[in-house]
């Protein structure tokens, strides 16, 4: 039942992740990357500390050793600081193929993490499913650029992040979603503060726009969702299967971009969406896949884990 549950969660934030880079698409344009990435950062930890107390849960975060603050500094500093710096730096001069393809290869690293220091078990469905994975990822970012060292730090920012999901499993073990959440976005944000005050960036935010103020709320929102659901999900669930089941985001992105924009559907991208589709089906299972989605009240249950 564990496990359905954090199946459901996952696919719920791969679908919110997929509208979200969506929107981030138009949002982003005019914003200072950083800036922009603190706004929302900020936000939301203002938005998940509002829950925590709306919850009752303050007597949670009153409870918190001094170890589990040091790691939820620590998942700040990897998950919602370092890694948002290097990849945006690094967008600017290497192409945005090369960045997605990159990207995508989370799941990779996060499940070689998360064996070595979580001792996850891989059999012979998640290493076939991979492949699809990987294999459609190749397909769909097809006019791929040679490496660079813009293309190195995109990759040092991915294996980051793939950090800070196998830490927030282990703290996760001891915290609930909600707290480990606000850990991460509440510290992540207060680096990125630093690091504006540092460069001079911060005075930035009073030359936004009513626009631009719509779009970090809207995006604000999303990015809420998905660290709520995210971390929630990756609780009950491998993060191996946690991150591929992430991929399919990518699918509905694209779609959308499809009905939307106008974009086209080669035949790379169309053979790519299929693999990834395919591969994260069978990281999870047909049988684990139909037992989660048949119960909806799993949400529900889920409420207060």
């Amino acid at each position: 039942m564990s496990e359905s549950k954090g199946i459901v969660f996952a696919l719920i934030t791969a679908f919110i992740s997929g509208v979200s880079i969506f929107l981030n698409q138009f949002a982003v344009g005019g914003f200072d990357a950083s800036l922009f990435t603190f706004l929302k950062n900020g936000l939301v930890a203002v938005f998940l500390l509002s829950v925590l107390f709306l919850l009752r849960e303050w007597r949670d975060l009153q409870a918190i050793s001094g170890r589990q603050w040091i790691s939820l500094v620590g998942i700040g500093f990897i998950g919602g600081f370092l890694p948002f710096l290097l990849f945006f730096n690094a967008l600017q001069q290497t192409t945005a193929v090369n960045a997605g393809f990159i990207h995508k290869t989370l799941f990779i690293w996060a499940s070689f993490l998360a064996v070595i220091f979580l001792k996850e078990k891989l059999d012979v469905r998640f290493a076939a499913g991979a492949a699809l994975l990987l294999l459609g990822n190749f397909f769909f970012f097809s006019d791929l650029a040679a490496f660079s060292m813009a293309d190195a730090m995109i990759l040092l920012a991915t294996v980051l992040w793939a950090s800070d999901n196998v830490w927030a499993k282990h703290v996760l073990s001891r915290l609930n979603g909600r707290i480990v959440a606000f850990g991460r976005m509440f510290f992540g944000s207060l680096f990125l503060l630093g690091y504006l005050a540092l460069t001079g960036k911060w005075a930035g935010v009073g030359a936004l726009s009513v626009m631009q103020w719509q779009w970090v709320f809207l995006t604000t929102a999303f990015l809420t969702l998905f660290v709520l659901f995210w971390y929630t999900g990756l609780k009950y669930i491998r993060v191996s299967m946690a991150t591929a089941i992430l991929m399919l985001g990518q699918p509905i992105t694209a779609m959308l971009s499809f009905a939307f924009l106008g974009q086209t559907v080669s035949l790379e991208k169309g053979i790519g969406l299929l693999l990834m589709v395919t591969g994260a089906i069978t990281v999870v299972g047909i049988s684990a896949l139909f037992n989660s989605l048949k119960n909806p009240g799993l949400i529900l249950a889920g409420k207060r884990s």
